[in-house]
């Protein structure tokens, strides 16, 4: 796996302007979405993710899919209850708005300053543009791996990435393991560990979360640890 220097440069905000909600009708909609859309939650994330990545590949977008439905393409659980994840490069934030608009979904912005939000097929969904307080780059997007989503393939973030991001995260103010220790678990083998702790072991909570995974098999102790 390729090892690589992010740049940490601190994040500013894109500026994306008029952006509105959408009038009319969705087109990435059914018809009759009450009766047609899954009785499945999971498979109703799917549908709204398989749409929105067509979308953005078919406007030529750089992305990658991140969450909990990048954790099920790489092998995970299959079992996703929150909204689907999209990163994409803080430059490209307006370009991606008037995109989601064109197709006829509603862009809204929310007080956090690293991310946009619409709804396909009645399911959440954040256009992502900075990952544990980072930026996403483009050495990061070019990592992806180009995997299939139920039935369409996009590209998703590395697992090295995802873990990273997801672990990145930890602090005193938010520490919740037990949601994490199921992904790792999941995508251990696929991991390159030695870029995590470089990238984040130093942090007392990201630490602790390494250090459980050692307690509990899922990794080997860092070398030279006993």
């Amino acid at each position: 796996m390729t090892h690589n220097g992010e740049d940490t440069a601190p994040l500013t905000r894109p500026e994306v302007t008029e952006l509105r909600l959408a009038s009319g009708p969705d087109p990435l909609m059914p018809a009759h979405e009450p009766s047609e859309l899954p009785q499945d939650r999971s498979q109703a994330i799917l549908e709204a993710t398989k749409a929105i990545g067509a979308l953005l590949k078919r406007a030529g977008h750089p992305f990658a899919l991140a969450g909990s439905v990048a954790v099920y393409a790489h092998g995970g659980s299959r079992y996703l209850q929150h909204d689907a994840d999209f990163a994409i490069l803080p430059d490209d934030a307006e370009a991606v708005a008037a995109t989601l608009r064109e197709a006829g979904l509603g862009v809204r912005t929310p007080p956090e300053d690293w991310l946009l939000k619409t709804t396909c097929h009645g399911q959440n969904i954040d256009i992502i543009f900075a990952l544990a307080h980072q930026p996403v780059t483009r050495d990061m997007l070019d990592r992806a791996h180009v995997l299939p989503v139920d039935s369409v393939l996009m590209p998703v973030l590395s697992p090295t990435d995802l873990l990273r991001s997801l672990i990145s995260a930890f602090s005193e103010h938010y520490c919740d393991f037990g949601s994490v220790l199921p992904v790792a678990r999941a995508v251990r083998e696929k991991v390159d560990w030695d870029t995590v702790r470089a990238s984040c072991g130093d942090q007392p909570m990201p630490a602790a979360f390494l250090f459980l995974l050692e307690r509990l098999n899922v990794i080997n102790p860092q070398e030279g640890q006993p």
